[in-house]
């Protein structure tokens, strides 16, 4: 069986008072269409198409940012969501069964989406509904059963008082028969109040129906205000909190914390207050991370000490230590030993094992060997205003306190370069260099000078 799946996109989000679409929203730092992408990836259909709309052109390069064979379909006018569901009409024929996602509704999940599946296959359905049970229905479709088969789905103003009182609701997403769809798609009309073609109105056309109702009623949710936008954002980190709480991370407090969903933690790593950690990043066991850390799409080992550190896109082997007041930018590598210390900044390198930059260093494009040492204000001049060039220490090299070294430069194996020292040539293994200017003194330099204070 072929299954696709349509996710609608197009929405503006007026109340969101915002210059892009709804769905680029994020949550946790992710767009929500990020989050319902995430799912129908997990999930593994066979086609999966985003109808677009508002501001296409940035959905689109969103979606094009990412990995996967994503189809996208322009809904030119928001004429409800039949009318978007009907423009992926080319996408659905080449399925069997067709899901219908939300954009705006991060917290769907793949195995929701599986049992409803598996639900509409056994039923022989024609239509799935896929609900769920809420304390506060207030605003949803109720859900409407006979003998405990699902038969219709009630608007809140169509409601009756015993109708109300329902708490099963419509998520808005749906498995259809694909045939089924298409047939019923050419016969919604926009005889309603809002003059829109509803795709809750192709339920109504097809004879069998079914309802599964999902163990998680958070997939129901969704943004159309900042206030709920902001109410999807506290859900979720709580949520993923929590989660790495059972997988054995210790939280001495939440306060700033924010992870995000792709985020994974090893056991007797302790996340400190103020730390943010996104991307896909993947840190080990008996870490201490924080506190105030920004990290973004790093590789962290085992037993690693972050402190007021931002790292982005960076590899730390384990037993590593860096910080406070550090930066790490993309293509760093720091392997096992080494120790980082106080605004130091590493961009683009590779640190050989047990190599330590104490404080105040750049080393940027450069590729430095075991057991270094960098003294403090040492820097790798890389950029030469136009191009950039690498820098290369060798094992055991001790760079003195103040060393300027202007790439393209090598430093041999347990060399030195004495402090204060602009290093423009090569040095030789076991060599000190030492390329100070000749020292001249002017006397009664301020007693002369004309910058006095009036």
């Amino acid at each position: 069986m072929t299954t696709g799946c349509i996710i609608l996109a197009g929405g503006a989000g007026k109340r969101m008072k915002s210059e892009r679409p709804k769905v680029l929203a994020e949550v946790l730092c992710k767009p929500m269409l990020g989050w319902v992408l995430d799912t129908a990836t997990d999930f593994g259909f066979d086609k999966i198409a985003v109808v677009t709309g508002y501001k296409a052109e940035m959905t689109e390069a969103y979606i094009a940012s990412r990995d996967g064979d994503i189809v996208t379909c322009l809904q030119k006018e928001q004429k409800g969501t039949g009318d978007a569901v009907k423009c992926a009409a080319e996408v659905i024929s080449e399925t069997d069964c067709v899901c219908v996602l939300n954009g705006d509704a991060p917290f769907i999940d793949s195995d929701t989406i599986r049992a409803a599946l598996a639900c509409h296959t056994e039923k022989g359905a024609e239509v799935t509904v896929i609900t769920a049970e809420i304390a506060e229905p207030s605003g949803y479709g109720r859900i409407i059963r006979n003998n405990g088969e699902f038969s219709a789905i009630r608007e809140q103003k169509d409601c009756s008082p015993d109708e109300a009182k329902i708490s099963e609701v419509n998520s808005g997403a749906y498995w259809f028969d694909s045939k089924k769809l298409l047939e019923a798609l050419p016969k919604l009309s926009t005889n309603n109040a809002a003059g829109e073609y509803y795709l809750t109105d192709c339920v109504e056309f097809m004879e069998k129906r079914a309802a599964y109702t999902s163990a998680n009623p958070k997939i129901v949710l969704g943004a159309n205000t900042r206030k709920a936008l902001y109410e999807l954002n506290t859900i979720a980190r709580n949520d993923i909190i929590e989660k790495h709480m059972d997988n054995g991370v210790s939280f001495v407090a939440t306060d700033g914390i924010i992870i995000g969903a792709d985020v994974k933690i090893g056991c007797d790593t302790t996340v400190m207050p103020n730390t943010i950690i996104l991307g896909n990043t993947e840190i080990g066991e008996g870490c201490m991370i924080g506190a105030n850390c920004h990290i973004e799409n790093c590789n962290i080992g085992n037993n690693v000490r972050l402190d007021n550190v931002q790292a982005y896109s960076s590899v730390i082997e384990e037993n590593v230590k860096v910080g406070p007041f550090a930066q790490l930018r993309p293509g760093t590598i720091l392997h096992r030993g080494v120790k980082i210390g106080n605004f130091v900044e590493i961009k683009n390198s590779e640190i050989g094992e047990n190599t330590a930059a104490g404080h105040l260093t750049y080393v940027g494009d450069s590729d430095v060997g075991r057991g270094v040492n960098f003294g403090c204000g040492s820097i790798t001049a890389n950029y030469d205003g136009i191009n950039k060039y690498r820098t290369k220490i060798g094992d055991h090299a001790f760079i003195g306190s103040n060393t300027n070294l202007i790439a393209p430069v090598e430093i041999g194996d347990s060399a030195a370069t004495a402090a204060g020292s602009t290093v423009t040539k090569n040095v030789p293994a076991y060599a000190l260099v030492v390329e100070r200017g000749t020292t001249r003194t002017k006397e009664n330099w301020d007693k002369n000078f004309k910058r006095k204070k009036k």
